[in-house]
This record gives structure tokens, sequence and C-alpha cells, in this order.
């Protein structure tokens, strides 16, 4: 009987030990975990450093957007400075040239905001910055996207978006006619660049290596009117807001006198 007794305890004894050398493995692996989490949250943070110095200096266009004639087919244009505070935040996260205007046209009792942004030296900065986020963010209530396309003078097909929007404050409504240009093609599509490839920094300095967004917008007491305002800009406005992007080919039309939209 002492043997059976003795036997047990040494049997009981060696579950033990062998939780014991679990415990000490699995606390090793831990340790070692965090520090490779650690390391690799230093070699993050001296490649972000490195990054940001290599891409310091904005991609320049060979025509700045503030050249963008301030008179189109019947269109006057004139400025609309944005804040200091957003411009700065523009230039440090996404934007290597970008321009806001207000046009009018007079003789159609028409006007719209038109707002370029061109992306190239970090394209997927503009990755969420879209009216869906960037209105609702400031206060206005979203009430429908729908799909759309324009017609421009030259006969060229865009497609767009049409966005509605209501400030409930004053119960103004807003419309954005919104699409993107990425490398020459227009798409309304974030996932026709969100893509990894799509994300890399542009670290050649390839000003044809871009994602440019184009809004159009307009406020008044009935969508109806504000939608026929945006798509009178368009059809007016994007020949040559485009001549100033690169096209597929790199080439930017506006910088060869002998194009036409």
């Amino acid at each position: 009987m002492d043997e059976v007794v003795n036997g047990a305890r040494a049997v009981a004894r060696r579950p033990s030990s062998s939780l014991d050398g679990t415990v000490s493995r699995v606390w090793l692996a831990g340790a070692l975990a965090i520090f490779l989490l650690i390391l690799a949250g230093v070699a993050f943070r001296v490649a972000a450093a490195k990054f940001s110095w290599t891409i310091g200096e904005p991609v320049k266009l060979p025509i700045p957007l503030r050249e963008i004639p301030t008179q189109i087919d019947g269109w006057v244009g004139t400025d609309r400075p944005i804040r200091a505070v957003t411009d700065e935040y523009l230039r440090a996260n996404y934007a290597d040239d970008y321009v806001s205007r207000l046009y009018v046209h007079a003789a159609a009792m028409l006007s719209a905001n038109v707002y370029v942004v061109y992306c190239s030296s970090r394209p997927a900065g503009i990755i969420g910055h879209q009216p869906l986020v960037c209105y609702p963010a400031h206060g206005w209530v979203h009430e429908q996207t729908a799909e759309s396309e324009f017609v421009c003078n030259s006969g060229r097909r865009i497609q767009c978006e049409i966005h509605q929007f209501l400030d409930r404050q004053t119960y103004q409504q807003e419309v954005v006619l919104s699409f993107y240009v990425v490398n020459g093609r227009t798409t309304v599509r974030e996932k026709d660049f969100s893509s990894i490839l799509g994300r890399r920094p542009n670290l050649s300095g390839d000003y044809a290596r871009y994602i440019a967004q184009v809004q159009i917008s307009a406020s008044c007491a009935l969508p109806e009117s504000s939608e026929r305002s945006v798509k009178a800009a368009a059809r007016s406005l994007v020949d040559t807001l485009l001549m100033y992007l690169p096209d597929s080919d790199g080439r930017v039309a506006a910088a060869d006198p002998n194009a036409n939209p």
C-alpha cells in the first residue's frame, strides 16, 4: 500500500514541474513579444521621421492651380480664402496645391463654389477626405447621395456623385458634385486609389502620379436649383480645370500653348 501511495505522490508531482516549465516559457515569450513591439515602435518612428524629411517639399505642377482662369464661358470667378488653420492642415497632410473659388454666371443667375485639390507627394492623405465625411463633421446633415454624370462643353462625359446636405439651423440646402482624378483618369470611387500600391508615397516627385479631388457646390432653398447650378458650372468649367492637371500620358494641356480643351 505504501508503494502505491508513494507512486501516486510521484505522479502528482510531475504535472507541477511541467506546469512550472510551461509558465516560464509563456513568460519568456511574452517578454520577447513586448521587446519586439518596442523595437518596432522605435523603427517606425525613425522611418516616419526619415519619410517626412524625404517628402518635405511639395510636388509642383508645371502651372499652379491658382492660374486657372477666373473668366470661363461666361462664368467669373473670385478666390475664396481658406482659413489659415485649414490651409496649414491641408498642406501639412496631403495637399501639394489647391484652389478655392466662387464662380458666378450673372446672365444665367447661377453661382457655384469650385474646389480642386492636387495630392502627389502623399497621395494617400486624401483618403477619407470626402463630402460624406467632411460635411457631417462640420454640422451638415447628409440627406442623400446619387451617382450621376455630366457632359462637358467638349462632349466629354464624366461620372460624378451628387450629395445633398442640410443645415438644420438655417435650413439651407447644400448640393455637392464631386469626383476624383487619378493619374489623369476620372473616378468616383476611393477604392480605385486606396490599395497598398495607391498609398505609396511619391518619392520620385513625378507630378503625373497624383490624386486630385474636384468639388463643385451650391446652396439655395431648393436642392433642384442647387443641382442645376453645380451641373451647369461643371459643364462649363471642368474642361478648363482638367487642363491644369496631368492627363493619363502625363501631359499638362495648360502648359502647351497649342492645346485645346
